[in-house]
């Protein structure tokens, strides 16, 4: 794998900029409703992929959807569901129990990957997984009493297809699976639209769901895709954690939403687990490239 370290981390601090902006971004539209947003942010995303696929494949982008297979097909689905229940997710509780509680993304694969294809996972995984459990629930706690707990049932529901979505591409390793995220914002729109009741939005609200699908999901997914190139996975989860900690920021300081103690509490134990979870994983894969390179010169 190619180390351009510096140009990966880069790329994964802006992806995190453009995808903390969904939350600011949801607060200020007037008066659109989340099946209208989802149905042009879903199609304006696809467009956005679909378009920097083109410069890269040309003629050959038939292909490229092609070879994603139905595997590919499965992945785009998932991704559209969870991209729905993301919109839902921010729209229906505070965005710094939506972040952190998709923050916990990076956990709950490895444990699904522990559990479901026994694979090793460290000690210091499992508890890394069990503690961050409570700060989940003190977010939980929180949504009951303020009457927001189907945000975080979205929230969860997020995080389950980013699992299933992964698994899902992991046995398409050889294969560009842009694609297929491609097609998710086209599941995304379609199933939005079952359920849209007028496509009419003021200029203000479009506007806004067209920054949504271009930039703020758009860009900032192909950012973190392409820094998987440069930097190992679990650094790309560490400085992917910018998304989480920026996105609360935003609407605090834009539109007054300050998090209650529970919130912050529960963020604070999600964010030092993530956190020091990627950090062992960094260690791991170090010492294991470390190994390698000792192997090859020796």
């Amino acid at each position: 794998m190619e180390r351009r370290y510096g140009y990966g981390v880069l790329l994964v601090i802006v992806g995190g900029f453009f995808l903390s902006t969904s939350g600011i971004l949801l607060r200020n539209i007037e008066s659109a409703s989340g099946w209208q947003i989802l149905f042009y942010r879903g199609f304006t995303f696809s467009l956005t992929l679909f378009l920097l696929l083109l410069i890269r494949y040309r003629s050959n982008i038939g292909g490229a959807f092609r070879a994603i297979g139905s595997p590919g097909l499965w992945a785009a689905l998932v991704l559209g569901l969870g991209s729905i229940c993301y919109i839902f997710a921010i729209l229906w509780t505070t965005v710094a129990n939506a972040v952190f509680i998709i923050g916990v993304s990076p956990l709950a694969t490895a444990a699904v990957a522990w559990l479901v294809l026994g694979e090793k996972t460290s000690r210091f995984g499992i508890i890394a997984m069990l503690v961050s459990l409570v700060g989940i629930g003190l977010m939980f706690t929180d949504g009951f009493f303020e009457g927001r707990w189907l945000g975080n049932i979205a929230a969860l529901g997020v995080v389950a297809s980013f699992v299933v979505f992964l698994l899902i591409i992991r046995h398409k390793r050889g294969v560009d699976m842009l694609p297929a995220t491609c097609l998710g914002g086209i599941v995304m729109g379609g199933v939005a639209g079952l359920f849209v009741e007028s496509f009419a939005i003021s200029n203000h609200d479009l506007a806004i769901a067209v920054t949504l699908g271009s930039l703020q999901f758009g860009i900032g997914f192909w950012c973190f895709t392409v820094a998987t190139r440069y930097i190992m996975a679990s650094e790309v989860a560490l400085f992917s954690l910018t998304e989480s900690i920026l996105g609360p920021i935003w609407v605090w300081i834009g539109v007054g939403e300050q998090p209650s103690w529970l919130t912050l509490s529960g963020s604070a134990i999600v964010l030092i687990c993530v956190g020091a979870y990627c950090f062992n994983g960094i260690r791991a894969e170090r010492r294991l490239l470390g190994d390698y390179r000792r192997f090859e010169s020796g």
